[in-house]
C-alpha cells in the first residue's frame, strides 16, 4: 500500500467514526467533536514544530493556552464601567516600575564587577522594587475588584473584534515563550522540560489569583464570539423560515449553523498553519533544525547558533498554542482558568503528536481528531460496554455497580492502552516522519 493510500485510509477511519457518532448519537455532538478536532490538531501542530523539528520537550502548553485565553478577555470583553478609572493607571504604572526594577538588576549585574557588593545591591534593589511595586499595585487592585464584583470586579478588555484576539493570543504565548526560551533553552531536556512546566504553574496561578484580570476562579462569562448567537438566529424570520423548510426546528438548526461556521474559521487557521509549517519544514530551516535536533554538535561545529535556533522555533510553536487558547476560549464563550490541567491541555497534547506521528505535520492532525474523539467517546461507549457485561448480573450487586461505576475511569485507561499499542507496533506514529 502507497503512503498516500495508507494515509488517506487513516483519515477515512477517523471521518467514518465521527459520522458513526452523528447517526448514532447527533450530528451536534459529530460537529462539536469536528471542531474541538481541529482545535487540537492546532495544538498538536504547535508541539510538534518545537519536539518534532527540534527536539524540545515543552511540558508548558497549557501556559501557553491560557495566555491565549487570556488575551480573548483583555481584546474581546468590553471595559467594565469605572474599572480604569478607579485604579487602572495604578496598576500600569506598578507593572512599570517592577519592569523598570528588572532592568535595573540587568544593568547591575553587567556594570558591577562580581563579588559581595554586587550582590547585595542587587538585593537591595530587588527588594526595594517589590515594596515599591506591591505599595502602588495593592491599592489599584482593591479599589478595581470592589466595583460590583458579583458581576465585574476586573478592568475588563478593549471591547475590540475577538477575531483580533487569536494573533494577540498567539503573541501573547511569543512573549512568555521569549522570556522563557531566554532562561532555560541552554538546559537539558529534562531540566527544560521541568521548567516549563513550573511556569506553566505560575502562569496559571497568576489567573486563578489575579482577580483585577481574569476575575480569577470567578470566571469570565459572556466573551464575545466570532459567529452570530443560537438565540439571535432563532429570532431571524429568514432563518426560521429555512430550518422548517429543512424538516428542523430553529433551536436545533442554530445550534448545528454556528458549530459549522466555527468548523469553517478554525478549518481555515488550520489550513494556514499547516501550509506555512509545511513551507518551514521543507526549507533550508526546516532542515537545518531536523540537524540541529540529530546532532547538536556536529551542527555547531558547522557554525550553526543552535540556542537562536532553539529560541526561534519555541516562541513559534508556542504561539500557534496560544492562537488555540485564543479560539477555545471565543467558542467557549467563557474564560475559566480553574480547567487548565496539564492532563487536558499538556499531555493529552502530547499524546496526540506521538500517536500521529512525530516530525509530520499530518500525523500531528491525524492524532488531534482521533486522540480528541476517543477522549470524548470513550466515556459513553466504556458504560455501554459495562451495562452489556453486567447485563446477566442481579440487580443489587456490588460488583455491578463497581463495573458500572469503573466506566468514568475507561477514559483514562483507553489513553495508555492507545499510547503502548502505538508504541509497540508503530513506534514513529500512525503516520511517520519521512
Amino acid at each position: 500500500m502507497s503512503e498516500t493510500m495508507r494515509n488517506t485510509l487513516l483519515f477515512g477511519v477517523v471521518a467514518c467514526l465521527i459520522i458513526f457518532v452523528g447517526f448514532q448519537q447527533s450530528w451536534n455532538s459529530a460537529l462539536l467533536i469536528i471542531a474541538m478536532g481541529l482545535i487540537s490538531s492546532i495544538m498538536a501542530l504547535g508541539v510538534n514544530l518545537q519536539w518534532g523539528f527540534a527536539g524540545l520537550f515543552n511540558v508548558g502548553i497549557m501556559g501557553f493556552v491560557a495566555l491565549g485565553g487570556l488575551a480573548a478577555v483583555l481584546v474581546g470583553m468590553p471595559p467594565t464601567p469605572g474599572g480604569f478609572a478607579a485604579g487602572g493607571l495604578g496598576v500600569i504604572s506598578a507593572l512599570v516600575l517592577g519592569a523598570g526594577t528588572i532592568v535595573a538588576v540587568i544593568q547591575i549585574m553587567r556594570r558591577m564587577q562580581g563579588g559581595w557588593l554586587r550582590t547585595l545591591v542587587v538585593i537591595v534593589t530587588l527588594i526595594a522594587g517589590f515594596f515599591i511595586f506591591r505599595a502602588v499595585l495593592d491599592p489599584s487592585v482593591a479599589r478595581i475588584e470592589e466595583i460590583n464584583p458579583a458581576q465585574y470586579g476586573y478592568l475588563g478588555g478593549l471591547g475590540l473584534p475577538v477575531l483580533i484576539a487569536w494573533p494577540v493570543g498567539g503573541l501573547f504565548a511569543a512573549a512568555a515563550a521569549w522570556v522563557i526560551g531566554k532562561t532555560a533553552l541552554g538546559l537539558r531536556s529534562d531540566y527544560l522540560a521541568i521548567a516549563t512546566l513550573g511556569i506553566a504553574e505560575i502562569i496559571i496561578a497568576i489567573l486563578k489569583n489575579e482577580d483585577w484580570l481574569t476575575r480569577g476562579v470567578k470566571n469570565v462569562i459572556g466573551v464575545p464570539r466570532p459567529v452570530p448567537f443560537e438565540i439571535d438566529l432563532q429570532g431571524n424570520p429568514a432563518f426560521v423560515e429555512r430550518a422548517t423548510s429543512l424538516g428542523m426546528t430553529p433551536v436545533e438548526a442554530s445550534t448545528l449553523w454556528v458549530k459549522v461556521l466555527y468548523i469553517a474559521l478554525f478549518g481555515i487557521v488550520l489550513l494556514i498553519l499547516m501550509w506555512m509549517a509545511q513551507r518551514a519544514l521543507h526549507s533550508p530551516w526546516g532542515r537545518m533544525l531536523r540537524a540541529i535536533r540529530d546532532n547538536e554538535v556536529a551542527a555547531e561545529a558547522m557554525g550553526k547558533d543552535v540556542k537562536a535556533r532553539h529560541l526561534q522555533v519555541f516562541i513559534l510553536g508556542s504561539a500557534i498554542c496560544g492562537i488555540a487558547g485564543a479560539m477555545m476560549t471565543s467558542m467557549d464563550g467563557q474564560l475559566t482558568p480553574g480547567t487548565y490541567q496539564p492532563l487536558r491541555f499538556t499531555f493529552l497534547i502530547w499524546v496526540m503528536v506521538i500517536v500521529g506521528g512525530s516530525g509530520n505535520n499530518l500525523g500531528s492532525v491525524l492524532g488531534g481528531f482521533l486522540i480528541w474523539f476517543l477522549w470524548v467517546q470513550v466515556e459513553p461507549m466504556g458504560l455501554w460496554l459495562m451495562n452489556v457485561i453486567t447485563s446477566g448480573m442481579a440487580e443489587g450487586s456490588a460488583l455491578k455497580a463497581h463495573l458500572i461505576d469503573a466506566a468514568a475511569h475507561m477514559r483514562l485507561l483507553t489513553m495508555g492502552l492507545v499510547l503502548l499499542l502505538v508504541l509497540r507496533f508503530s513506534p514513529r506514529g500512525l503516520i511517520p516522519e519521512r
